[in-house]
C-alpha cells in the first residue's frame, strides 16, 4: 500500500496525496557511457551537530558531502565543486571551498574516469578592499594557484569583485585574458545571470545580454586553446543557443539553463561543427534529478531520444519549481530532495537557508517530485515529509 499524506494547497487547505504506486526512475547498467559531458553542480551537506553560529559560519560534513560526490560519479555524472549550488559566496566561504575541493580531488583520485572540475572565483577578497581591476585579477591568481596546487581543473565563476570596479567590456577582456593565459589546463567559464545572484548585474559590462555576449564570444575567441567551454545560467535557451552557434569548434556549451536542459542537450543539428548543435550540461538541477539524468544521458547515447525526453519531459516541472523566483533560493530544494531521498540524514543547511522555502512550496516539490519517478525511498520520505509537516504546525 502506498503511503498517504495530508499536503498544503495553495487555498490554504489540506488534501489527502498517495505517493504513486510505480517504481522510481531506473538508471542505466553500471559502465553505460554518454555521448555528452554531464556536470553535476553538487550541495554540501552540512554538519547540523557542529557548535557555531550557523547564520555567520560554516560547518561541512564530510563523510556525507563526499559520499554524495561518489554517488554522482557512480552514476556517471561529473561533479563541478564548490559552485553555488553548495552556497558559495552565499554561506560557504573560500577556505570550506578549498577544502571541500581538496577532499573531492582526493576521493576523485579512487573513482576510474571521474570527472571534477572546481570554481575558481575572487569572493574571499574583502568588498570594500577591492578598488581596481588589478586587485581582482590578483584574487583569481590566488583561488587559481590553491586549486591548481592541489591538481584540480578550473572553472573560472563570475565575480561580484569585478562587477564592482568594472568600468566597461574592455575591463573583462583584460582580466580573462590575464587568468586564461595562466592557467595550466582549458577552463570552463561560467557566466551567471543575476537571477542567481543579483550582484552579477550587468556582467560582461553591460545589462544588455546581447553586447554582454558579444564581450564574452570576444574572450573567447581570443583565448580558444585555453577555454574547455562555457557555462550560461540566463535561463533563456535562445540566447544560449545563438551562443552556441558562435563557439568555436574546441569550445563546449555547458547548458546552465534548469528550465529547459531537456531540448538543449538533445540539440537542433544546427550548426557547422558538431559543438554548436547541442550542448553539453553542467546543471545544478543534476544534483537532485541525478537517476533520472543518468537513464536518459544513457538512452541518448543510443539514439533512442526519444527515451531521453519521455525520461526528462517530467523532470522540467519539477526543475522550475525549484529554480522559481527567488531563484537564488533554488539550492534549498535541492537539499530537500536529497533529504527525502536518504543521502543525508537532516534538513540543515549552511546559512540556515532550510527556511527559504515555505512549506507550500515544499509540499508541491514533493507532488513533482513523485510525479517524475525521483521518489527514491517512498516510505522514507513520506516519514521525512511527515516530520516536516509536523514542524509547522500540520500534525498527522
Amino acid at each position: 500500500m502506498t503511503p498517504t499524506l495530508q499536503l498544503p494547497t495553495t487555498d490554504g487547505r489540506l488534501r489527502p496525496y498517495a505517493l504513486r504506486a510505480s517504481p522510481p526512475v531506473a538508471t542505466a547498467p553500471a559502465g553505460s557511457t554518454f555521448n555528452r559531458i554531464a556536470y553535476s553542480a553538487a550541495h554540501v551537506v552540512a554538519d547540523p551537530r557542529a557548535v557555531i553560529d550557523p547564520t555567520l559560519q560554516c560547518a561541512v560534513d564530510w563523510d556525507a558531502t563526499i559520499a554524495y560526490r561518489r554517488h554522482l560519479w557512480s552514476l556517471g555524472l561529473g561533479v563541478a565543486e564548490a559552485m553555488d549550488t553548495a552556497q558559495r559566496g552565499m554561506g560557504l566561504d573560500w577556505p570550506t571551498s578549498l577544502e571541500l575541493i581538496r577532499r573531492s580531488l582526493d576521493a576523485a583520485r579512487d573513482v576510474p574516469g571521474a570527472l571534477l572540475a572546481s570554481g575558481c572565483g575572487t569572493d574571499h577578497l574583502a568588498t570594500d578592499a577591492v578598488k581596481t581591476v588589478d586587485d581582482v585579477i590578483r584574487g583569481y591568481e590566488e583561488q587559481m594557484a590553491a586549486i591548481e596546487g592541489l591538481g584540480g581543473k578550473l572553472i573560472v565563476m563570475a565575480s561580484r569583485a569585478l562587477v564592482r570596479v568594472a568600468t566597461g567590456p574592455t575591463d573583462y577582456e583584460r582580466v580573462y585574458d590575464r587568468v586564461l593565459r595562466q592557467a595550466r589546463q582549458p577552463v570552463i567559464l561560467h557566466w551567471l545571470g543575476d537571477m542567481f545572484d543579483p550582484a552579477l548585474k550587468g556582467y560582461w559590462g553591460s545589462d544588455d545580454p546581447d553586447r554582454a555576449m558579444e564581450t564574452a564570444l570576444a574572450v573567447i575567441e581570443a583565448n580558444a586553446s585555453q577555454v574547455d567551454g562555457i557555462k550560461i545560467s540566463l535561463l533563456a535557451k535562445d540566447k544560449e543557443i545563438a551562443m552556441r552557434r558562435r563557439l568555436p569548434a574546441t569550445v563546449r556549451m555547458y547548458t546552465g539553463d534548469d528550465f529547459d536542459y531537456a531540448e538543449l542537450i538533445a540539440g537542433d543539428g544546427v550548426g557547422a561543427t558538431d559543438n554548436q548543435r547541442h550542448s553539453d550540461a553542467l546543471l545544478g538541477i543534476f544534483d537532485a534529478i541525478a537517476p533520472a539524468a543518468n537513464a536518459a544521458l544513457a538512452a541518448l547515447a543510443t539514439g533512442d531520444t526519444a527515451c531521453f525526453h519521455a525520461i526528462l519531459a517530467p523532470t522540467v516541472p519539477l526543475s522550475r519549481h525549484i529554480f522559481a523566483a527567488p531563484t537564488r533560493f533554488y539550492k534549498t530544494g535541492v537539499v530537500f530532495m536529497a533529504w527525502l531521498n536518504g543521502h543525508q540524514n537532516h534538513f540543515t543547511m549552511v546559512g540556515g537557508q532550510q527556511s527559504a522555502r515555505s512549506l507550500i512550496h515544499f509540499a508541491e516539490l514533493f507532488r513533482l517530485a513523485d510525479a517524475a519517478g525521483l521518489i527514491e525511498q517512498p516510505e522514507l520520505a513520506a516519514r521525512r515529509m511527515t516530520h516536516l509537516l509536523a514542524m509547522h504546525g500540520v500534525e498527522a
